[in-house]
C-alpha cells in the first residue's frame, strides 16, 4: 500500500482534478465480489455536441492504461490523448458530427473511484483495501453516466483491448441500448498466456521494496510491469524494423549493463514515463479485472447466449500482426454472434504495429470504423 509519498502524490493529482468532469453515482452499485458502493466518483469527458434527437452519441471504452481524455491534449499529463488518430474533427470518429464519450473506468486513477482515492471510513488511500473489481463492475458503474446525461440509446459502443472487452459486457447487459457494437483487437475471456503477462506484471509490483514502504512508492516495480507489457502490444517485425539491434551510442559495446541497445532505451522510457501518470495499486486492480472477465462462464458456456438478445450491428476487428489478442480469439466472437443469427461484419486489418495498432495512424483500420459509425448514423437518420 501506498505511503506519505503515495498520499502526497495523490493530493497533487486531486487538485489537478479539481476541474475535470465528475458524476457522483449516489445510486448503490453491488460489485462482483459482493461489496456495495455508493456516492463514488466517475470522471469523464466528452467530445463533439450531443444533438437535439440524442442520438449520435458514442461511447468510447479505454484500454488498461488508457483515460477519459482519448483526444486532443490531456490537461493532467500534458500529453496527446490515447485515440488523437482516431476521435476529433474530420477524423474516423468525427466530433463535428457525432458526441463521444469516454470515462476513466472503476479502479483507475484519474478522478474516478480507485484505490488512490481517499476512504471516508478511515480518511486514508485505500490502496489496496479497495474492493476486487470486474469488467462487468466497470461497465455497470458507466451505465449511469449515459443515465445522467439523459441518453437513452447509443450510435455505437467502441473500444480496443480492454475496452474492447468493455464493449463486448455491455453488448451482453444491455441489448438494447446500441445501435452499433465496436469490439477491436479482443477476446471474450483472458488467455493463460495474457494472465501469466498480468501476474508478471503485478509481481514485479509488489516484488518492490516500496509497494509497502512508508514515505515511498513502487515505481521501480511499475516500471518493468509497463516495459513487459508494453513488448506485448508491439510485433517482432515491428521490432525489428524500427530498432533491430543498433547501439544506442554509435560505437562499440560498453560491456556493462548499461543500455547499450536502443529497444532497451525505450524500454526504460517507456517505463520510466509511464510512472508519472499511472497508479501502481490501479494497475494490479485493472489487470485483475481483465483476468477475471470470462464473457462465456457467465453465460454458462455458451458465448452466443450473450448476444442472443442484441439487435444491434456488430463489427469485430483485429489485426494480422497482434499477438497477444490473435485474430482466431477474435474470430471465436464472431461464430458466437453468427450462431445466434447476429448482424455481424468481420475484419482482419493487415498491420505490422501489432496490438498497438489500433491505437496507431493505420489507414485500412480508421476507414474501417468510420464507414461502419457513419453507415450505422445514416441508417438510423432514415
Amino acid at each position: 500500500m501506498p505511503g506519505l509519498a503515495g498520499l502526497f502524490f495523490c493530493l497533487i493529482m486531486n487538485s489537478e482534478l479539481k476541474n475535470i468532469k465528475r458524476l457522483i453515482v449516489n445510486q448503490s452499485l453491488e460489485l462482483d465480489c459482493g461489496k456495495i458502493i455508493k456516492g463514488f466518483p466517475l470522471a469523464y469527458e466528452t467530445y463533439g455536441t450531443l444533438n437535439k434527437n440524442k442520438d449520435n452519441a458514442i461511447l468510447a471504452f479505454h484500454a488498461l492504461t488508457g483515460d477519459q481524455f482519448c483526444t486532443n491534449i490531456n490537461p493532467i499529463t500534458k500529453r496527446e490523448g490515447w485515440w488523437t488518430f482516431a476521435v476529433g474533427p474530420g477524423k474516423a470518429i468525427d466530433t463535428n458530427k457525432y458526441f463521444v464519450i469516454c470515462a476513466n473506468v472503476l479502479g483507475g486513477c484519474m478522478g474516478s473511484y480507485g484505490p488512490k482515492e481517499i476512504n471516508p471510513e478511515t480518511n486514508k488511500l485505500f490502496g489496496t483495501t479497495f474492493p476486487v473489481i470486474t469488467i462487468r463492475d466497470i461497465v455497470r458503474a458507466q451505465k449511469y453516466l449515459l443515465d445522467s446525461l439523459g441518453i437513452e440509446k447509443l450510435l455505437s459502443v467502441i473500444g480496443g483491448s480492454m475496452g474492447g472487452m468493455q464493449v463486448l459486457q455491455f453488448a451482453a447487459l444491455y441489448p438494447e441500448l446500441s445501435h452499433s457494437t465496436i469490439p477491436i483487437a479482443c477476446s471474450a475471456s483472458h488467455s493463460a498466456q495474457n494472465i501469466a503477462l498480468n501476474e508478471l506484471g503485478r509481481q514485479a509490483i509488489m516484488a518492490d521494496p516500496n509497494w509497502k514502504k512508508e514515505n515511498s512508492s513502487p515505481d521501480k516495480g511499475l516500471a518493468v510491469a509497463r516495459m513487459a507489457a508494453h513488448i506485448t502490444y508491439l510485433s517482432k517485425k515491428g521490432l525489428e524494423e524500427k530498432f533491430g539491434r543498433k547501439l544506442q551510442d554509435k560505437g562499440s559495446l560498453k560491456f556493462s549493463f548499461d543500455a547499450d541497445f536502443q529497444i532497451e532505451s525505450y524500454l526504460r522510457y517507456q517505463g520510466a514515463t509511464f510512472v508519472d501518470r499511472f497508479d501502481a495499486n490501479s494497475y494490479l486492480y485493472i489487470t485483475r479485472a481483465m483476468d477475471y472477465f470470462d464473457l462465456e462462464k457467465q453465460y454458462k458456456g455458451n458465448l452466443s447466449h450473450a448476444f442472443k438478445d442484441n439487435k444491434s450491428k456488430f463489427c469485430i476487428i483485429s489485426f494480422s500482426s497482434d499477438w497477444l489478442y490473435p485474430t482466431i480469439e477474435n474470430k471465436e466472437i464472431v461464430i458466437a454472434l453468427n450462431a445466434c443469427g447476429a448482424n455481424v461484419r468481420f475484419a482482419e486489418i493487415n498491420s505490422d504495429k501489432g496490438h498497438d495498432s489500433f491505437l496507431l495512424n493505420v489507414p485500412e483500420f480508421l476507414k474501417t470504423i468510420g464507414e461502419f459509425i457513419n453507415s450505422t448514423y445514416n441508417e438510423v437518420k432514415k
